[in-house]
């Protein structure tokens, strides 16, 4: 690999960091362990090969150690190679530079100029001064150079030093933008499938592939099997969806044959829209119908209702009978609640027809902070018992606690289940034993 190959352009090292960020939650420090383990690290791995891996036998030239071999030899005749003491004292310097702009920008040089030999006491002695998440980016850059430069040696380290799965991810998203093969036999060959467990080195892969191959990286999404890492796989895959425009990512969507995929994948497309075309995403939700439809609707209507109150209530009203519509009147009155509980009651009242169970329940999520003894009128049009019961206990064991007097007026004044009844009686004797 030429040197202008190797180099890490700013932009893509920062979305390398920004999405394997992403992927490993919000990282702080690491455990007292996984620093222990980075400061006693063993310098001596460049030497030694991972035992399962994606090298050709027979060394060619689109091996990583051919490539590294190469780099080596490219960069001793250049002249550029330098000790492992001065990369370090310059890493060192460079951290305390405090102008951000000017730090990112003396970083992606310094790593750069890092010889093959010294990245793994480079990455080293880096997570021995502790991986904040303010380096997180700096991190990244190091690790995604480094699988530029030999992915196998850096995944090897990553097995032995790191705890959990950002430093592989972010090799192996370096590593599938130009070689894909390669990275998804390693991840194939160091994963051992358990049952609702999908390959979380897959997830790399994917955000490596996304924005050069997102037809490649969505076959691998679809060969996942249902589980959480198949949800994260999703996330890292949508954007790049996204930025073909709202058609694209809506054919995309549809297309996916797994039906609980497809769902997932309508939803998140659904949220990702709603801001812009709140109309012709609600349009879209229409004529798919199922569990994304169900569970995004009511969101849509409501980022319309934030822009275009009549548009939204319009569009409502001119939907035919049925769960849509169901939908659709969940996002207006949610709405209406946050700012005036007792107009949405009164909408309520006039499309009680159109109300169900889930209606009412997040009414009265969404209406119980600013009022209350509305919220609770309209906990007994829950048909369920035992989802009226739970939200009964909810809502007013809460209320007994914000204002004591009001809540047991309006549960003298009205009548109960009798199990919630009884257990508020208990309750307020409780609160009044402790008031004495």
């Amino acid at each position: 690999m030429s040197p202008s190959n190797r180099n890490l352009t700013l932009a893509g090292a920062i979305v390398v960091a920004s999405t394997g960020a992403f992927i490993a939650g919000r990282m702080t420090a690491p455990s007292a362990a996984d620093a222990g383990a980075a400061k006693a690290a063993d310098t001596s791995l460049s030497g030694k090969t991972a035992s399962r891996g994606g090298d050709s036998a027979d060394g060619s030239a689109s091996s990583p150690a051919r490539r590294l071999a190469d780099r080596a030899a490219s960069r001793e005749k250049a002249g550029k190679a330098s000790s492992g003491d001065e990369a370090l004292a310059k890493m060192e310097e460079l951290m305390r530079t405090t102008d951000p702009i000017e730090r990112t920008k003396a970083w992606l040089d310094f790593v750069n100029s890092i010889d093959p030999s010294e990245f793994e006491s480079v990455v080293a002695s880096f997570r021995s001064m502790g991986i904040t998440e303010s380096r997180m980016t700096e991190y990244a850059m190091l690790l995604s150079a480094w699988g530029k430069t030999d992915p196998l040696q850096a995944l090897a380290y990553a097995q032995a030093n790191t705890g959990n799965r950002f430093a592989r991810t972010t090799i192996l998203s370096t590593w599938a933008t130009y070689d894909p093969a390669g990275a998804i036999q390693w991840a194939e060959q160091n994963h051992e499938a358990e049952e609702g467990e999908g390959n979380p080195w897959m997830i790399g892969i994917i955000q490596g592939l996304a924005s050069t191959d997102p037809a490649r990286a969505s076959q691998l999404l679809a060969a996942m099997p249902y589980s959480e890492e198949r949800g994260e796989a999703l996330s890292v895959l949508l954007p790049s969806i996204l930025a073909q425009g709202n058609d694209a990512a809506k054919a995309w969507a549809e297309g996916i044959a797994d039906d609980a995929l497809k769902q997932g994948a309508i939803a998140r497309v659904a949220e990702a829209m709603a801001a812009k075309d709140p109309a012709g995403t609600a349009d879209w939700l229409a004529r798919n119908p199922g569990e994304a439809a169900d569970r995004s609707m009511d969101n849509v209507i409501s980022a319309w209702m934030e822009t275009d109150k009549d548009g939204a209530v319009a569009y409502f009203q001119a939907l035919p009978s049925g769960d849509i519509r169901s939908n659709a009147l969940r996002g207006v009155a949610n709405s209406m609640a946050m700012e005036d509980p007792k107009a949405a009651a009164d909408f309520l009242d006039a499309h009680a027809a159109d109300a169900n169970d889930r209606v009412y329940q997040q009414f009265v999520w969404h209406s119980f902070g600013e009022a209350p003894e509305i919220a609770a009128n309209y906990i007994g049009k829950i048909s369920n018992p035992r989802e009226q019961e739970q939200m009964y206990g909810r809502m007013l064991d809460g209320w007994l606690r914000r204002d004591f007097n009001a809540a047991t007026n309006w549960i003298s004044s009205n009548s109960l289940p009798a199990t919630v009844h009884e257990r508020l009686q208990a309750r307020i004797a409780e609160i009044q034993q402790r008031q004495q």
